[in-house]
């Protein structure tokens, strides 16, 4: 496709760039085969833990925002039940009187933290022009459902508490922290809670029964997730809970109260046919949403967003999309 022609049409409709095909080879022969292997044993899983904190050091975060660890007690909100932790992360000028991003980290429940994922939660922030606040929730399998539901549950709480208006929030997350930011959303719609102004998805994986995976389409062309480890994930955080339980089968619970969607996947990922599910589950409940399938990108793509066109792109669209979702009068642009 002639390049000129590519400028006119949206980003993620455009022909895969040289560089993700590279990528996407070098993970598929590279990574693809270790992950395969990945056991729900302890050991195994602090094993990754280390590797994945590791690895995301190469991965720098963005120099126009500041990061804050914090560990809030609440101690004068009775309805949160312990200490909230995690980061504040913020571009110069940017305060919560403003709204906030509420980002939610994947990796499966199991593997991954706030820190990973900073490629992602300082580029919203430098491009918002709002603080992002990102949990460290408990993880699987020393903490089962509902540990992690109910830290992101005292996290949305808390920036309630602190001030920071429900209409000025938007709650993000990828992969497992998109089944988060969906059942959370979906939670405060049901028990009267605040609804956020917005949610961002990125590779949501919304099925833990790992049975859309599995019959995916692009079981064999996805260049990272195995299904079959997914599903070993999922058994890992539900444990002993009910498996019909609307905070994890987010399915079965279409509300025509929930605030908008974007939802980004990437198309030779298995966890594209759970995106599609959820956004036939917004249009048939009336839901606003935006899907964006992005021809030739992996999972979660958006982290190499210093590296990959699409994924510089793909965060471009969810501050856009932020932005409007809070009103854009409210939030600073990036320079």
């Amino acid at each position: 496709m002639d390049s000129a022609k590519e400028l006119n049409i949206p980003p993620f409709v455009r022909t895969p760039s040289s560089q993700s095909r590279v990528l996407t080879t070098a993970v598929r022969l590279g990574v693809r085969p270790f992950t395969g292997r990945i056991k729900g044993r302890s050991v195994t899983i602090r094993f990754w833990r280390s590797l994945v904190g590791a690895g995301s050091r190469w991965l720098p975060a963005d120099s126009r925002v500041t990061i804050e660890p914090i560990t809030d007690p609440c101690v004068d909100d009775p309805d949160i039940k312990r200490p909230v932790r995690g980061e504040w992360l913020r571009a110069s000028g940017s305060t919560a009187e403003k709204g906030a991003i509420l980002y939610l980290h994947g990796g499966g429940y199991a593997i991954c933290s706030p820190r990973t994922h900073r490629m992602i939660t300082t580029r919203l922030a430098a491009e918002t022009g709002l603080p992002v606040f990102a949990p460290d929730y408990r993880l699987a399998p020393e903490h089962p459902f509902p540990a992690a539901f109910e830290d992101v549950l005292d996290a949305y709480r808390l920036l309630l508490a602190r001030g920071v208006p429900a209409e000025r929030i938007v709650i993000a997350g990828d992969s497992s922290g998109g089944h988060l930011a969906t059942a959370l959303t979906a939670e405060a719609c049901r028990t009267g809670l605040p609804a956020p102004g917005g949610v961002v998805l990125f590779s949501p994986w919304v099925d833990l029964t790992g049975e859309l995976a599995m019959a995916s389409a692009m079981r064999r062309r996805d260049p990272y997730v195995d299904p079959a480890v997914a599903t070993r994930f999922g058994r890992l955080y539900v444990g002993a809970g009910d498996w019909t339980d609307p905070r994890l089968s987010l399915l079965t619970c279409p509300s025509a109260e929930l605030p908008p969607f974007l939802i980004q996947v990437g198309a030779i990922e298995v966890l594209r046919a759970e995106a599609e599910a959820l956004a036939e589950v917004l249009e048939e409940a009336g839901s606003p949403f935006e899907l964006q399938v992005w021809p030739g990108q992996m999972h979660v793509f958006q982290i190499f967003n210093r590296i990959l066109p699409e994924a510089d792109a793909a965060m471009r669209e969810a501050s856009r999309f932020i932005r409007q979702a809070v009103g854009a009068d409210s939030v600073t642009e990036a320079a």
